[in-house]
Order: C-alpha cells, then sequence, then structure tokens
C-alpha cells in the first residue's frame, strides 16, 4: 500500500507569496523580540518625567494642557513632550508654545525633583490641539 503522506500537493491560491514564517506552528512561533528591550532607563525616565509635567502645569494657558507623551530625542540628554491642548480656540499655538517656554525652567525644576540624575535633560515641546 502507497503512503498518502505526499499524495497530495497543497492547493497553490492559497497565497500570493511563500513567507519565511509559513510552515511553522503558531503556537511555537515566538510573540515577540526575544531579549530586553534596548532603552528600557530611558523610557522609564520619560514615564516619570510625563508624572512630574502633568503635575507641575500651573497659569492661565497651561492649566488646558496635558502631556501626551515623551520620548528621547535623539537620546535621553534631551526629551520631546508633546502636549495636547484642550482650551479655548481663540488662543494660537504660538502662544501655548509661547508660554511653555516661559515656564521651561519651573518644569526642569520640577523633573530633576522627581528624578535622581547628575545632569536634568533638557526639554522640547511640541503642542496638538485636541
Amino acid at each position: 500500500m502507497g503512503s498518502r503522506r505526499f499524495a497530495h500537493k497543497p492547493p497553490e491560491a492559497l497565497c500570493s507569496a511563500l513567507d519565511a514564517e509559513d510552515g511553522i506552528d503558531p503556537r511555537l512561533a515566538p510573540k515577540r523580540p526575544q531579549g530586553s528591550v534596548l532603552n528600557r532607563k530611558a523610557l522609564q525616565l520619560c514615564r516619570q518625567i510625563e508624572r512630574a509635567l502633568s503635575g507641575a502645569l500651573e497659569g492661565d494657558i497651561l492649566r488646558d494642557l496635558l502631556v501626551h507623551s515623551v520620548v528621547p530625542a535623539p537620546d535621553s540628554a534631551r526629551l520631546l513632550a508633546t502636549f495636547t491642548y484642550h482650551g479655548p480656540e481663540t488662543v494660537a499655538a504660538s502662544d501655548v508654545l509661547a508660554a511653555l517656554v516661559a515656564a521651561s525652567s519651573k518644569l526642569r525644576s520640577a523633573m530633576a525633583a522627581a528624578i535622581h540624575r547628575k545632569k536634568t535633560p533638557e526639554l522640547t515641546f511640541h503642542v496638538l490641539r485636541g
């Protein structure tokens, strides 16, 4: 009696192109890249600074800001803080940026109190409309 193992070829119209992961059991395929996150400390620092900045926003324009994200730009010595403005439409984005720049020393001192580092990172700002 002949073997049935290779009796039928798979239909050719199942996929448009073969991939490197074809034929691997999905249960055995890796769920995420193995190893540790490359910039774990920088991301930890960004989360700490995000919490510190959200508590330090005071003033007429700054109270309408929410911290959207803080990311390293290009490394953890300089950070890009993105804010979402939920205030009146009459206030221009340039006025919000000017208020942030005016309060940058206060924000930086709040950052320095929240983190334990020898040097406090520089901040750059970006404002989105909410």
